[in-house]
This record gives structure tokens, C-alpha cells and sequence, in this order.
């Protein structure tokens, strides 16, 4: 094929998107004469949008110093922007930093008013975002809107626009903060803007919403975002972080399978040289998929590896411990990761977890208090991801407080938040606390439905732990014995296996001192005075 040939049909594989055909026949091109500037950014784009950094970076630099002879300073220093952010992405500090400063240089010299210094007021705001100084990022991305409006330039328009959504975010004003991130997304998903700022907003949109647990957006637009990606098979848009954010929705929404498969993507693509901290995101995703489907010898790996890569493994490996029934150990982890948790996220998803462990270690009170600071940063933030997770917290420690009544109303609530925010997993560990309830309050045949239909969630999803549990929830036996509640024959049944009270409040998922409350009633109505004429009991009447 002539170099010509190439070269049209790679400029109008471009132009209908096909990203990777445009790499081959430009590169093709260019193997048969060096290309000018313009089809040298084509191409450059080509690479970075079918994922290919290294041949990014040196066509970048290529088209900078072609637009650099022909004396379009503008354009040059708009080349080595990219360049700068790119590679700073990259974890590239040092090269990064240089090619910004090469653009403010080029920009300098030219000594004309131009939409790039708009461009690279960018970087300067993002740092004062990145320290915490929310306040100063949002007054540079004022000034470089102003530019980008001046200049009518739609890629530093919805650059600016991101940031000063994020800045409003970072300064509490979330609703406002909010809204512009949408604007942003709208320009992205509607194909205002050049192709090299979709993955840009989008990664940098989905990190936000997620670290105030804003799910709901999070997935909207990502089920957007990826209908519009469908038409560009060959496009990979999806760099950084949000691959991990990207996983983690995947799970909340039940689609264990193919979270797997991003969080794997995710840790390959931060494994290639040079390797990137963010893998230890991707692992200890990899960890939580693991443990909820009951591999744990595989969860413990991936956490450790994580861990080397500083990524903290709680609250997921006190959980593990807990599933492995470990109790003091969990219960220790979790709560030096408490002491140790700063920021707002962390600590949300710890207290969390931290309720479920110390049910189990029959410490109520901590459990009380946990509960309750996790409802206050929920109300604090209006999230419903967190509203959820804080009704669910005081219902349980409700129910091991023996009040059934008033847990089975917050775990309803929480239940509907569940389904709402279509998390299935979540509602159906929220429906066995719901069955739990009904047991104590002597709704056997609710009790019954409400852990049939959350087995049937946990099957779908392959969460082999939960389904064990709920499994010997539902075959625990439910005849009566001289005037034993259901509860107190699982009790009776427990204690029968050689189990102690603390083991038994693990199990069925209450508190040490409910337990020997249940004790004491199973020796009155039966007249006994033992734990071994219990066990003997159990025996003689077929309850094991």
C-alpha cells in the first residue's frame, strides 16, 4: 500500500474512531515519510487512546519540536502540557514537571495572550487541591474558565469546569460541587471535547463521587460513559485510579465476575514499568472478591501484596479474620485501624466493619458507639451509601441489644436503601438480620422468607461464606420443645456441638450476654442446671 493510502485511510479511521486502525495506518505513514505536525498529533493521540504510553510520549514530543520549527509556539506548548499531565499521571515525576515547565517557558517567549495559559494554570491548581487547599484551587480554575470562555476552547472548558466542581467539594459545598462535575460528564458523553479529555474527566469525576460516596451518580454515569465508549471498541479510556472505582461498582452492583476481571486489568496495567502505587488499590479489590466468595487463602495473599504497596488491608482482612473465626485478632485490628483512620471515607467503611466485629466479640457498647458515630457522618454527608451502611450498623447492634422490634425497622429502612441503590449483596446481609429479628420476635414463618430469599442472593453471587451462614440458619431445627422458642433450640443445638456462648453469639450473629439470657430460659423451661444435661437433652430429643 502507498504511504498516501495510509495516510488517508488512517486520517478517516480518526474521524470515525476506530482507534486502533488509525495507530496502524498512521504509523504506517510514517514509517514511509515522517509526518507533518498535524497528522503527527493525530497519530500521537491514536496511541494514547488505544493505550500505547511509550509510543504516546515520543510522537508527543515529536509533534512538539515539529510545531516548534514551524513556529506555532501556542500549539507546541499545548504539546508539552499534555506531555507533563500525561506522564505526571504516569507516576513520571520528574520528566512531568520538566515538560511543564518547557510549556510555561514556550508560552513566556511567545509573549501573546493564548487559551494555553489558561491550559497551564491547570497544573498549579490541582496541587492546591491535592494539599487540601481547596479554597486556593478554586480561585486558579475561576481564572483559567475565564480564559477557556474568552478563547471558546470546550477541552479547557470542561477541564476547568471539573475542577472547580472539585474544589467546591473539597470546600463542603457539595451540591454546587456536584452539578458542575455533571456538566463536565454532559460535555464528555455528548462529544464536545477532543478525545484525549474524555478518561481525564471521566476517571477524575468517578474518583469524587466515590470518595463521598456519591454511588449513585458514580454508576449512572458510568453505565453512560460506557455506552458511549461501545462505539469505540478499540478505545481505552480508563486510566489510573478509576479502574480500581470502576471495579468496585462492578461488585456493588452484584457483578462479582467482571469486577474481578477490571480489578485484574487494573493491577496488570499498574504492574507494567513504570510500576505504580495505585496497584495496591487493585489488589486489595482483588482481596475483598476473594474473601466474600470465601477463598481466603487467596484474599490473604492479595492483602499482603497490597500491603507492600501501601495500600492499608483493613477493614477487609479484620473481616477475613473474622470469617476465619478469629475474633480477638479482628477485633484488635479493627480497632487500631479506628485509632489510625483520618479522613472521612476511611473511617466510614471501618466503623462499619468495626460493628460487625465487635457484635461478635460481645463488646455491645463499643459496637453502640460505633454505630452511632457512623450515623453521624452519615447525616453529615447525605449520602445514601452511607445512610444505608449506618442503618444497617444500629440495627444489628439493636438486635444483639434484644431489642427485635426496633432493629427490624431501621434493618427495613436499610434494606430499602440497599435496593435502591441496587447493592444485592448488601440488602441480602441486610434481610438475614431482618429474618433474625422476626426469629426473636416468634415470626418463624417471615424468618423463614427473609433468609430463603437472601440465600438465593448470595447464591447467584457465589458468596460462599454468607451462604454457609444462612444455610445453617435455615436448617437449624424448628419444632418446639416444651415451650422452646426457635431461637432457644438453635442456642440449645449450639451448645449441644460443644460450643462456648461466646462461639454460639458469633454464629448467630448476637451478643454473649443474649446468649446466656437464651441459656438461662433453656434451663428453666426444661429443668435443667447444666450445660451437659442440656447437651444431653439436645441428644435424647434428635435436636443434633
Amino acid at each position: 500500500m502507498e504511504g498516501s493510502d495510509h495516510l488517508e485511510r488512517g486520517r478517516n479511521a480518526y474521524a470515525q474512531q476506530a482507534w486502533a486502525d488509525a495507530f496502524k495506518h498512521l504509523s504506517a505513514a510514517d514509517e514511509e515519510s515522517p509526518l507533518a505536525s498535524d497528522d503527527l498529533e493525530l497519530l500521537a493521540t491514536a496511541a494514547y487512546l488505544v493505550g500505547n504510553d511509550a509510543a504516546w510520549t515520543g510522537l508527543m514530543a515529536r509533534a512538539y519540536q515539529e510545531l516548534l520549527q514551524k513556529g506555532d509556539a501556542a500549539r507546541a506548548a499545548r504539546c508539552a502540557f499534555w506531555m507533563g499531565l500525561g506522564l505526571l499521571d504516569l507516576g513520571e515525576v520528574a520528566r512531568g514537571t520538566g515538560w511543564l515547565t518547557r510549556a510555561e517557558r514556550v508560552v513566556d517567549d511567545y509573549g501573546k495572550e493564548c487559551v494555553e495559559q489558561g491550559y497551564l494554570l491547570v497544573p498549579s491548581a490541582l496541587q492546591h487541591l491535592e494539599e487540601g487547599d481547596a479554597a486556593a484551587a478554586h480561585d486558579i480554575f475561576q481564572q483559567a474558565a475565564a480564559i477557556a470562555d474568552r478563547f471558546g476552547d470546550p477541552d479547557l472548558i470542561a477541564l476547568t469546569t471539573l475542577g472547580r466542581g472539585q474544589s467546591l467539594i473539597g470546600l463542603g459545598e457539595t451540591r454546587p460541587g456536584s452539578a458542575l462535575l455533571d456538566e463536565a460528564m454532559v460535555a464528555v458523553t455528548a462529544g464536545e471535547v477532543s478525545p484525549i479529555i474524555v478518561g481525564v474527566v471521566y476517571c477524575a469525576v468517578i474518583e469524587t463521587f466515590h470518595r463521598i460516596f456519591d454511588l449513585g451518580r458514580a454508576q449512572e454515569w458510568t453505565a453512560s460513559f460506557s455506552r458511549w465508549c461501545e462505539a469505540q471498541p478499540d478505545l481505552v479510556p480508563y486510566r489510573g485510579q478509576c479502574l480500581v472505582h470502576r471495579a468496585e461498582i462492578m461488585q456493588l452492583q452484584g457483578d462479582w465476575h467482571d469486577a474481578m476481571d477490571e480489578a485484574r486489568r487494573a493491577r496488570d496495567r499498574f504492574s507494567r514499568p513504570p510500576v505504580r502505587p495505585a496497584i495496591g488499590m487493585a489488589l486489595y479489590r482483588l482481596a475483598e472478591l476473594y474473601r466474600l466468595r470465601g477463598e481466603f487463602t487467596k484474599a490473604e495473599e492479595a492483602y499482603r501484596e497490597g500491603s507492600r504497596w501501601g495500600r492499608r488491608p483493613q477493614p477487609g482482612l479484620s473481616l477475613l479474620r473474622l470469617a476465619q473465626g478469629r475474633v480477638d485478632d479482628a477485633d484488635a485490628a479493627i480497632r487500631r485501624a479506628l485509632d489510625e483512620a483520618e479522613d472521612r471515607a476511611s473511617r466510614s467503611l471501618l466503623l462499619a466493619a468495626s460493628v460487625e466485629i465487635m457484635l461478635a466479640a460481645s463488646d455491645a457498647p463499643a459496637a453502640r458507639a460505633a454505630a452511632d458515630e457512623l450515623s453521624e457522618l452519615a447525616a453529615a454527608t447525605n449520602a445514601p451509601f452511607l445512610e444505608a451502611l449506618a442503618a444497617q450498623a444500629v440495627g444489628a447492634v439493636s438486635l444483639a441489644e434484644g431489642d427485635a422490634q426496633a432493629a427490624l425497622a431501621i434493618l427495613r429502612t436499610a434494606w430499602t436503601a440497599w435496593r435502591d441503590i441496587e447493592a444485592p449483596y448488601e440488602a441480602g446481609r441486610a434481610r438475614v438480620l431482618i429474618g433474625l429479628s422476626y426469629r426473636e420476635l416468634g415470626a418463624n414463618d417471615d424468618a423463614d422468607m427473609e433468609l430463603d430469599a437472601a440465600r438465593w442472593v448470595f447464591q447467584q453471587l457465589g458468596a460462599a461464606t454468607d451462604l454457609a451462614t444462612v444455610g445453617g440458619l435455615l436448617n437449624a431445627p424448628t419444632a418446639r420443645a416444651n415451650g422452646l422458642t426457635d431461637r432457644e433450640i438453635q442456642v440449645l443445638t449450639l451448645t449441644a456441638t460443644g460450643k462456648t456462648n461466646r462461639a454460639i453469639a458469633v454464629e448467630l450473629v448476637i451478643s454473649e450476654k443474649t446468649v446466656a439470657r437464651h441459656m438461662s430460659n433453656i434451663f428453666t423451661k426444661l429443668g435443667l442446671s447444666s450445660r451437659s444435661a442440656a447437651t444431653a437433652y439436645a441428644y435424647e430429643h434428635d435436636l443434633v
